[in-house]
């Protein structure tokens, strides 16, 4: 019988394992993500060729996500973790020394698999190691991390383009893979060796699509409301600049107007995780996408510079104060027996919807002007919104607020009320 969670985890000596090796992974990849389109037209693609090589990445994701839970069920998420850095840095290397289009190509889309591997693996590890009650809080400053590292990772690769050349962007970030790798392998286990409980053996063996199918009703239901928050989310990074740019604004304001959103976003990642975890977290959940569909919504109001910032930054706080939403509403969902195999189809729910927003959009402005798929998507956020008020309080843990109401005795933070899958019992409460 494993031994239970323990009811308290110190931040500090969660922070290193949990989350160094994510902020070195996501300053790797923010410093080669404006650069893959520009490397691949140095190789002679078209443009349009150009833009299919990066969404290579987000390809990658999608093809290895179902292998990516399947991988860490079978060898431990620490494992799992350290092999899929191995694997990016490998890639990254290989794409340093890139001297055609197929060869960048490939390369990209191995790290979006290793990606898949890398992202599934640490909310598993999180989830595993993390007490319910500051489930939301570690996994929305999981988020955070990752969107810092992409605010950072940017700013580092222009100093090194700036002073090399593309390709050592691409060295650096193998360099942060490699480096992510080695503190995971070097540091202890936060989860002390657990491995899942109640089912050890039987996780296993269990193959992804038995899970799957088994728990198809979460992920037609509360999966469908992860989709819709990731449309719209990915939304928001296409529809801007290409306002942006239809308003006449340069690029290096459009940047600008980008860099104060991103701001925005990183600041209210923590917030949002306490009041997930306070109040429960459909209060994040949806509110979170009336913001961003607002935002949708006044885009085409909008004329300059300073209209479109404010805009921005609209959106930044609603896709900020979300920041690891997703993480926490799979974590809540998934089976005791198979969390490794469940995530995998959970990170497939919301990576469709980051592919799929944007198509949304390119699919509208073939019939109407950009305005109207601003509009359409605002509606498509809202519906998002209903959707996911209907069925997140139905698969989340109670809050703690709810708990200390009717019995005083609790602490501020959250006490499970109900089992962590919605396919298990749920008693009355858990001390």
């Amino acid at each position: 019988m494993t031994p239970p969670l323990p009811e308290t985890v110190s931040w500090r000596r969660l922070a290193l394992p949990a989350y160094g090796p994510t902020l070195l992974v996501a300053i790797g990849y923010g410093a080669i993500v404006p650069l893959v389109a520009l490397s691949a037209r140095a190789l002679g693609a078209s443009v349009g060729m150009a833009a299919f090589v990066v969404a290579l990445t987000g390809i990658g994701h999608l093809v290895g996500d179902l292998p990516a839970g399947a991988l860490a069920a079978r060898i431990g998420e620490k494992r799992a973790l350290v092999a899929a850095c191995l694997v990016d840095a490998a890639a990254l290397f290989g794409a340093f020394l890139a001297r055609s289009l197929l060869i960048l190509a490939i390369a990209v889309f191995i790290t979006g698999l290793a990606g898949a591997v890398f992202s599934l693996a640490r909310q598993a590890y999180l989830t595993e190691a993390i007490p319910i009650r500051m489930r939301a809080r570690a996994l929305s400053t999981l988020g955070g991390t990752f969107r810092i590292g992409s605010f950072i990772g940017p700013l580092i690769g222009a100093l090194i383009v700036s002073r090399f050349d593309l390709g050592a962007a691409y060295g650096f970030a193998a360099a942060m893979s490699l480096a992510a790798a080695a503190l995971t392998m070097l540091l202890p286990d936060i989860t002390g060796g657990r491995r899942h409980a109640d089912a050890g053996a039987d996780r296993k063996h269990r193959s992804v699509w038995s899970v799957l199918s088994e728990h198809r009703r979460v992920l037609l239901t509360l999966g469908t409301g992860v989709l819709l928050i990731a449309a719209a989310r990915a939304t928001r990074t296409s529809i801007v600049p290409l306002w942006a740019e239809a308003q006449g604004i340069d690029a290096a304001t459009t940047s600008l107007i980008f860099g104060i959103s991103a701001g925005v976003d990183m600041l209210l990642f923590y917030p949002g995780g306490a009041i997930m975890d306070r109040f429960g977290r459909v209060f994040v959940a949806v509110p979170s996408m009336i913001v961003l569909g607002l935002g949708f919504a006044l885009l085409p109001l909008t004329w300059g510079a300073g209209t479109v910032g404010l805009v921005a930054a609209l959106m930044g706080l609603g896709n900020g104060i979300s920041a690891g939403i997703v993480m926490t509403l799979g974590a809540d969902a998934s089976p005791r027996d198979a969390k490794s195999q469940f995530l995998g189809g959970w990170r497939l729910c919301s990576d469709s919807g980051s592919a799929l927003g944007p198509l949304v959009i390119s699919a509208v402005t073939l019939v109407a002007p950009l305005s109207v798929a601003a509009l359409f998507m605002a509606g498509i956020t809202w519906l998002g919104a209903a959707w996911v008020g209907r069925w997140v309080p139905r698969y989340s843990p109670r809050p703690a607020a709810v708990v200390a109401a009717h019995d005083p005795s609790f602490g501020p933070d959250p006490v499970p009320t109900r089992g962590t899958s919605p396919d298990e019992p749920r008693p009355e409460r858990e001390k």
